[in-house]
């Protein structure tokens, strides 16, 4: 029957569904060791974007590849991220519990500082849903993946809003509804952000064996392929 063919739409869903499941278990084998978060991260994307794009020939071999070839700047990108990531929930701790112990004066400059605090998290939460994806999809300097991540991030904001509610959703679904869900966990999120990301991480990055137009990319950017 055409509904149980291989290309049949529930066919390819249920095949999505358990690549996501296999890379959802690389990411997290590869996590284990905390400080190779970010060159997992980065292979996660890496094939989940080969995915959508039609690539999906040998997940594992990609994935590893990837991690390879991305360790060093994905793992120096996602040490200065977690830094900066705790020093900001320390902040907003310190500065929630002195707020509400404060009252007068005292209590609106905690309030604005508190904002600034909370500012800078919406800008960190954009660059960390772009910038492993975006070292997943060309080659540059790490400033200019951070720079970069957080452009992209805040001018395509729909899809930021978008990626950052799959990955919320996922986690209170894993969290308050159904536990078993952590199976598929961080690989499906990552690979719904590919297909949602796909375009907009292509117009940013000039594959040369794709076509011979030009392709504008972001300033900063030399818009080098990974291999």
């Amino acid at each position: 029957m055409k509904f149980f063919s291989y290309d049949s739409p529930l066919s390819q869903l249920l095949l999505k569904l358990c690549y996501a499941c296999y890379l959802n278990l690389l990411w997290f084998v590869c996590c284990i060791p905390i400080v190779t978060v970010g060159a997992s991260t980065t292979a996660l994307y890496y094939a989940s974007l080969k995915i959508v794009r039609g690539e999906d020939h040998d997940l594992t071999r990609m994935f590893f590849r990837s991690f390879r070839q991305n360790f060093r700047q994905s793992t120096v990108l996602w040490l200065v991220l977690l830094a900066v990531g705790l020093f900001l929930g320390a902040d907003g701790y310190i500065l929630y519990h002195l707020r509400a112990a404060s009252t007068g004066v005292p209590a609106v400059m905690w309030t604005l500082i508190l904002a600034l605090v909370i500012a800078a998290a919406v800008v960190y939460t954009i660059v960390l849903l772009f910038v492993f994806p975006l070292v997943a999809s060309v080659s540059n300097t790490n400033w200019a993946m951070l720079k970069n991540s957080f452009f992209i991030g805040a001018h395509y904001l729909f899809c930021t809003i978008l990626v950052f509610a799959v990955h919320f959703a996922m986690f209170f679904a894993v969290v308050s509804i159904f536990t078993p869900l952590f199976l598929f966990g961080e690989g499906l999120c990552a690979l719904i952000s590919a297909y949602l990301m796909s375009n907009v991480l292509r117009s940013c990055s000039y594959d040369p064996d794709a076509d011979t137009e030009s392709v504008d990319v972001p300033a900063g950017q030399d818009g080098g392929r990974n291999a």
